[in-house]
């Protein structure tokens, strides 16, 4: 077998492949040794075909699997050993004029897409922002008060006030404000505080059992997946809804928020870990700079990425990749479909060979070990939030391989690990400078 690279330019290429019959001979023979033995045929007993009456029916089929099944792997092979970087998988062209009956050489065309040459230097000079949410006394006040309500005691109340849930029915109206006949009905609830708009929920406020409020049901929500399951209906119809409804109401729920006291602690913290309101908010504070702080590295990475992508330009060999996925997509699409998406493809793969050269050139590496440790601790974690018995040494070793048994889940666990040490790379080599933000600097709405 001889194979060829033939360089179109620095991000496409030709691989040629020769194949004769000393390379595929004794293989495509044991092939039809091993259907013969499957074969079933009128006439014949299981497998006693003869092989001659095998390969006259079948060997032209086999002749091409094992031809392709070898020259597959003398590809692999050849672009492993030749440290050949590509991109996406050899794609065949299409071969003129076989004649598989008495053809015994063969020449099989492949195109290849390129990584592009690259280095990334990282240092000083790149200066980012690393973003902190404040912790300011309205954000607080806000967990505090989830808390408390989540340990309150629920009433029903006559009249309705903000904040109450609202049970009843939701009945369609046509365009005259009658009731539409055949159209939706649907017994549900309404959370006063999750209603966006001011005139919707004013007519909600001060009603009672059995009272009728017509509402324009799609400014209750901008949430459709939320719309769509308040009215019993899919996203599609919930988006284009324009009707009017009849509310009827039929219960008002009202949750009044158990008092800042140590039982209220206790029943939180445990015994002994939390004796005043001052120390019940300082140890909300402490959970909430936790709770943001992914918010705070996601920022933090998104900003880095898109500098870095910004500064370090590739050029891909796109027309290779729009065909070559075309051609390997699991459903079937279009050449004009995967153009109409490509950009947000290309821009994946950019930053993802960017990443894997920082990886490379940093020598960071992450052991089977590591990963082991990390889902134990996971585990752990998970363990303590929900005050489980604890695990034997010997369980929890069990317990974490069952995790890794699934690759997407290990696969996961890995990217998590290498993006960890990638973001360490970047906090040790950047000039990075801290800023402290208030709630709507740092997610662009202030505290509700």
């Amino acid at each position: 077998m001889n194979i060829v690279k033939e360089d179109i330019d620095e991000l496409n290429a030709l691989l040629k492949v020769k194949i004769g019959p000393e390379d595929y001979s004794t293989q495509v023979e044991n092939a039809l040794k091993n259907y013969q033995k499957k074969v079933n045929m009128p006439g014949f007993r299981p497998g006693k075909v003869p092989v001659g009456l095998v390969k006259k029916m079948y060997g032209k089929s086999i002749l091409v699997d094992e031809l392709n099944r070898i020259v597959s792997d003398s590809l692999h092979k050849y672009i492993t050993d030749n440290k050949i970087e590509v991109l996406g998988n050899p794609l065949p062209k299409a071969a003129n004029g076989i004649d598989w009956d008495n053809q015994k050489d063969f020449e099989f065309l492949y195109e290849l897409g390129l990584a592009p040459n690259f280095k990334v230097e990282l240092g000083p000079k790149d200066k980012f922002t690393y973003k902190t949410l404040k912790i300011e006394e309205p954000l607080v006040d806000r967990y505090v008060t989830d808390i408390a309500k989540r340990y309150g005691k629920l009433m029903y109340p006559e009249t309705s006030a903000d904040s109450d849930l609202l049970m009843g029915d939701f009945v369609e109206l046509d365009a005259e404000g009658n009731i539409l006949a055949g159209g939706i009905l649907k017994s549900s609830s309404l959370a006063l505080d999750r209603v966006k708009d001011e005139a919707s929920k004013a007519k909600l406020i001060g009603i009672k059992k059995e009272d009728k409020v017509v509402l324009e049901v799609k400014k209750l929500s901008d949430n459709l997946t939320d719309l769509s399951a308040m009215l019993g209906i899919d996203k599609a119809k919930a988006e284009t809804l324009e009707s009017n409804f009849q509310f009827t109401i039929k219960n008002i729920g009202r949750v009044e928020p158990a008092e800042l006291t140590p039982e209220l602690f206790e029943k939180v913290y445990g015994p002994g870990q939390v004796n005043t309101v001052e120390e019940f908010r300082e140890r909300i504070r402490t959970e909430l700079r936790g709770m943001y702080a992914g918010d705070s590295e996601r920022m933090f990475y998104n900003d880095v990425v898109d500098g870095l992508m910004a500064r370090i330009v590739l050029k891909l060999p796109d027309d290779f990749l729009k065909r070559w996925i075309t051609a390997t997509n699991e459903k079937p699409v279009t050449l004009e479909q995967v153009s109409a998406e490509y950009d947000s493809y290309s821009k994946g793969l950019r930053w993802q060979l960017i990443e894997n050269k920082i990886i490379e050139e940093n020598q960071i590496k992450v052991s089977h070990d590591e990963v082991i440790e990390h889902v134990k601790g996971l585990i752990l974690d998970q363990q303590a939030k929900y005050n489980a018995p604890q695990l034997s040494a010997e369980d929890l070793d069990k317990t974490a391989k069952q995790v890794l048994a699934k690759e997407e889940e290990m696969k996961k666990i890995y990217d998590r690990l290498y993006g960890q040490r990638v973001m360490q790379v970047f906090k040790q080599k950047f000039t990075v400078e801290e800023k402290e933000l208030s709630f709507e600097e740092f997610f662009g709405q202030p505290v509700k």
